[in-house]
């Protein structure tokens, strides 16, 4: 728009002459762009048609004016956008920074502290069950034992209950004697075979049942020193037997409260053992939470990142662009700027009446 009102009002005005010898320097500089061209056809015109010079003078200082406000304009707003866009860069790498360092730091955190805390914690938490599993098999295995060991009591008391039984019998057997007959001293004696077999060969009382059945075999029972003898013997195996019965009583006592000490002293550590697998999974618990959010955090601050450099990237395009149109549009003001004063002063210093193009 101002190119065409400075042709129209260097058409209206252009009625000076121009020196000969700087007209064809003048018109050859104008002559170079398509904006000195129309400037010269329509100064051409105008010459034909006559007006005041003056005009033309303030029309074309004007128009420079205008120019020079817009490339200070232009070169202003342009200074703005880039000092916008300094302070932009500046921010979106330090943003960038932030979030490489964030991303480096919870990924070193992680690596060095939650991972490994984790897998210590689960080991803990593994071996400590399988302590727990060693402490029940423990319990399972004292119950049996006990159980075991408690047959085997009521099996020795009952046979050691039997040979006493069978004591007494030939103790009564042997009270009834005055003159025995040979039938009467073979039972006596089957009845300390009987005691023999009802007294296992591993008992204690085993010799003395033997050496019992060895005195009553080759003796005279109508001797009465012989039958005090036997009946002492039988006493004396019998009290011993006895005897027996009462120790194994006591022991199977003690071995019970051994044996429920022992239960509860495993049931004291599988509590202890579950109280820590819990205090563990606790732990755990809150680790994985940690880990959990630490990755949401890590993967947030990823992004972040490349969402920052998406940024950079565009503002450097677009910055990039508007350099180039601010570059393009200067050189336009700067090149009309420079034809404006080459005509300013054509007009203000030859006759141009006679101007052919």
């Amino acid at each position: 728009m101002k190119s065409i009102i400075l042709i129209a009002l260097i058409a209206v005005a252009f009625t000076a002459r121009v020196q000969e010898r700087n007209m064809a320097k003048v018109q050859a500089d104008l002559a170079k762009s398509n904006y000195g061209k129309a400037l010269l056809h329509l100064v051409e015109l105008h010459s034909m048609a006559g007006g005041p010079v003056q005009e033309l003078i303030d029309a074309i200082e004007e128009l420079i004016n205008d120019l020079e406000e817009e490339l200070e304009e232009l070169e202003y707003n342009f200074q703005i956008r880039t000092n916008e866009h300094n302070a932009l860069v500046v921010s979106l790498e330090q943003d960038i920074q932030d979030a490489v360092i964030d991303v480096n730091n919870t990924q070193d955190t992680l690596d060095n502290l939650l991972y490994p805390r984790r897998a210590q914690i689960q080991d803990k938490i593994d071996s400590v069950i399988g302590y727990q599993e060693d402490n029940r098999k423990n319990y399972e295995e004292a119950v049996l034992v006990r159980e075991q060991e408690h047959e085997a009591f009521e099996a020795q008391v009952a046979e050691l209950n039997d040979a006493t039984a069978s004591v007494d019998d030939a103790l009564a057997l042997l009270a009834s004697l005055t003159n025995p007959s040979l039938l009467q001293i073979r039972r006596f004696q089957n009845t300390l075979k009987n005691i023999e077999n009802k007294i296992r060969s591993r008992s204690r009382m085993a010799p003395m049942i033997k050496a019992l059945i060895s005195l009553a075999s080759n003796q005279n029972f109508s001797n009465q020193d012989v039958l005090k003898n036997i009946v002492d013997a039988l006493n004396d195996f019998r009290n011993a037997v006895v005897d027996q019965i009462n120790d194994l009583t006591a022991q199977e006592a003690q071995d019970v409260i051994d044996h429920e000490a022992y239960l509860e002293q495993l049931d004291d550590e599988h509590r202890e053992f579950q109280r820590q697998i819990d205090r563990a999974t606790v732990d755990l618990t809150a680790t994985n939470e940690k880990i959990d959010s630490m990755v949401e955090f890590r993967d947030q601050r990823a992004a972040d990142q490349k969402q920052y450099t998406a940024e950079l990237e565009l503002e450097n395009n677009t910055y990039a662009e508007e350099t180039d149109i601010y570059t393009n549009t200067k050189n336009e003001f700067t090149r009309e700027l420079g034809v404006s004063e080459q005509a300013l002063a054509l007009v203000k210093s030859v006759d141009f009446s006679n101007i052919k193009v």
